[in-house]
């Protein structure tokens, strides 16, 4: 029972350690952000690696989640004879909810599990010490560029899903089950609102900030929370980590988010 306990108790304070450290390389990053030099290569690469790399993915997912949601949405609406709401149901589903988690989601299994993994190898062949030892910040040369990056990608990438889940839907609506266009159109235009861009803009945001923020403190921190696998166990199992703790707290996040802007 008190082996139990002590189990327990190292576990929990285990997971205070590496919130405090996650936190801690946030505010870190985003003050040296502002410092000089500003190595603007290293973001625009970084953007392209975060965003442009991550369109295709965007673009399959979304046109098939709003074909899906088009679907069920159709034969929902079809049984209370109100087909012409589905243009506003589409629409309100994926700019308030589905687009910024779905795409948040996407990014963090294609770039967010990389860049761990990068970071995780860098600390593990011990190039961060190198890069200390020369007197490079690695929090400027390596993490900044990447929350920046986070911060520009996730909500482009967010409004690119948004809207081909919307002409998803269009298709499966209107030219599949013969909806009206001038209902599906209208109805989407009555029923979005700017509060409901501003709430998907804004869980983009913060979501690009949690998953860049999440998979960079997992591979930075690997000989920390690793307990002695520091080689390819060790980058195998922070990689996974940033992946599933990142999932979790966007999914949780968006809960909060929601509840606290509606």
């Amino acid at each position: 029972m008190l082996n139990a306990i002590e189990s327990l108790g190292s576990r929990v304070l285990m997971m205070v350690a590496q919130v405090g450290r996650t936190f801690q390389l946030l505010v870190v990053a985003f003050y040296k952000i502002i410092l000089p030099p500003y190595n603007l290569y290293a973001i625009v690469r970084q953007i392209h690696f975060i965003g442009a790399r991550s369109v295709v993915v965007i673009l399959i997912s979304g046109a098939t989640i709003g074909m899906v949601l088009g679907l069920q949405f159709y034969n929902t609406l079809e049984r209370f004879g109100s087909v012409e709401l589905l243009g506003s149901a589409v629409a309100l589903s994926v700019i308030r909810e589905l687009g910024p988690v779905m795409t948040a989601l996407m990014v963090v299994g294609r770039a967010g599990s990389a860049i761990c993994a990068e970071l995780g190898i860098m600390r593990t062949t011990e190039q961060i010490d190198a890069l200390e030892c020369m007197g490079i910040s690695p929090d400027k040369f390596l993490i900044a560029p990447k929350l920046i990056a986070g911060l520009i990608s996730v909500p482009l990438l967010t409004s690119i899903f948004s809207v081909i889940a919307i002409f998803g839907g269009y298709f499966v609506g209107v030219i599949l089950f013969e909806v009206p266009e001038g209902s599906y159109i209208n109805g989407m235009i009555d029923a979005v609102q700017w509060s409901d861009v501003r709430l998907g803009l804004v869980k983009s945001l913060i979501f690009g900030v949690l998953i860049t923020t999440i998979c960079c403190a997992k591979g930075y921190y690997l000989h920390l929370d690793t307990q002695g696998a520091f080689g390819a166990e060790g980058v195998s199992r922070v990689t996974t980590d940033a992946v599933v703790i990142s999932s979790i707290t966007v999914l949780f996040s968006d809960y909060l988010i929601g509840s606290w802007m509606q």
